[in-house]
């Protein structure tokens, strides 16, 4: 398990790697931190925001994958019939797209500041795209 530190808009959380479950994911995405970008609020699939990504190849298959993240849980659709993203479930989220049901492989878990993620949720969904950094805790 490895921790990371998250800073999106506002407010911070700390995650940990979902290493034993996804393994090919969670070295990957560490591998890249910190990483930087935006995430607005997801169009289809509910209480959730996304960082779209594109045509974005992480070369990753599906492991841990889900279509109903719980709340804190961050998933990572490596592409396919959508395009990547990165989503964090907030609340309620049964994950699709325009073209229907997806599934992404749950790889980070958020462990503290729990209590913040609908702010976010609300705050991305009001008030539009928020910088978000993910890095290895210190």
């Amino acid at each position: 398990m490895t921790l990371l530190r998250i800073k999106a808009g506002p407010y911070e959380f700390e995650a940990q790697t979902e290493n034993e479950l996804a393994p090919h994911t969670s070295a990957k995405f560490v591998h890249m931190l910190p990483y930087r970008r935006q995430i607005i609020h997801v169009r289809w699939s509910g209480e959730g925001c996304w960082i779209p990504l594109g045509d974005f190849d992480f070369g990753l298959g599906y492991e841990n994958a889900t279509s109903h993240p719980a709340p804190g849980e961050i998933i990572l659709y490596p592409g396919g019939i959508s395009e990547t993203e990165i989503l964090l479930a907030y609340g309620a989220v049964d994950f699709c797209s325009k073209v229907g049901q997806l599934a992404g492989n749950h790889f980070l878990t958020i462990t503290k500041g729990r209590e913040n993620l609908r702010e976010l949720g609300k705050l991305c969904l009001w008030k539009g795209a928020q910088d978000i950094v993910f890095e290895l805790k210190k």
